[in-house]
């Protein structure tokens, strides 16, 4: 009887070992989305696309033009975009893209600017013959923040706006149906690329392949998934071609949508002041 008890004990515990990984599978596959869209509902989301576009391009343009003082692009990204994304709810998202994406870089900027940066004259530290100089520092400190700002502006925005949404939004303002397809096939690519490395990694996976454990191993169950990956994605672009094709998309003349983005005389006035601030700083830099 002990043996026995024994035996369906570990059976019991085997299957709640070999159910977990059907549960996380299942987790991971129901977040696997064709965008990074997360759907809330927050005024960051009811903005209309052009609106966001327009106001992270300014974002972006104001960064890179002000130079003085160093920190001025980090108060745009503290000021401006952490309060943004809070507002949109996708600030736990937000970072994590940041962190997934900007980190190694970083710290590679700051080791390397700290060590290398030519004509520094403070040294702040020093170890033997390795200095670090202030003015590498703060060059590291101000090109970290400015990246922060490129990056972030886009994560913000491929977070709280959908690809449909945007791709219409940019054709009712007058823009090229085939420049906003690109726009938004361009947006939609890393999560569709996603999407499809993780079904071919399950179907290799249920063929019996061993696709985790070591780093090494891992690097091995690759090879395999490169050639369906890359051969897939240009039958995905050929079926695309066809199926846009079918609706007519190269059709010239007046089309019509089945969707209407509503835009407010406030954020057209918002848009404009908007443009006015990204010129303003760049003439700021040309005068400093």
């Amino acid at each position: 009887m002990g043996s026995r008890s024994c035996s369906d004990t570990g059976c019991s515990a085997s299957g709640r070992r070999a159910r977990r990984p059907r549960r996380k599978s299942a987790a991971r596959h129901s977040d696997v989305t064709t965008t990074f869209y997360v759907d809330r509902s927050s005024p960051l989301h009811g903005l209309n696309p052009v609106t966001k576009l327009v106001a992270g391009l300014a974002l972006i343009v104001m960064a890179f033009a002000l130079s003085r003082p160093w920190w001025a692009s980090a108060v745009l990204f503290v000021v401006v975009l952490v309060p943004a994304v809070a507002i949109g709810g996708v600030q736990r998202r937000f970072f994590a893209m940041l962190a997934k994406f900007l980190l190694p870089l970083l710290v590679m900027l700051f080791i390397v600017q700290s060590l290398f940066y030519p004509g520094g004259r403070e040294v702040i530290f020093g170890l033997g013959p390795i200095t670090v100089e202030r003015e590498g520092v703060l060059f590291a400190a101000q090109t970290a923040s400015r990246l922060l700002v490129l990056v972030g502006v886009f994560a913000a925005l491929l977070l709280t706006t959908h690809a449909g949404r945007m791709m219409a939004a940019l054709v009712q303002r007058g823009m090229s149906p085939k420049i906003s397809y690109v726009v938004s096939a361009t947006l939609q690519i890393i999560p569709n690329f996603q999407r499809r490395a993780d079904a071919i990694v399950q179907a290799q996976r249920a063929r019996g392949l061993d696709t985790e454990g070591s780093r090494w191993r891992r690097a091995k169950a690759l090879v395999p998934l490169l050639s369906p990956l890359v051969l897939g994605a240009f039958t995905e672009v050929g079926e695309r071609a066809v199926a846009i094709e079918a609706r007519a998309f190269t059709v010239r003349g007046p089309k019509t949508s089945l969707v209407v983005i509503p835009d407010s005389r406030t954020q057209q006035v918002a848009r404009w002041g908007l443009v006015l601030l990204a010129v303003g700083a760049v003439v700021s830099r040309l005068w400093v």
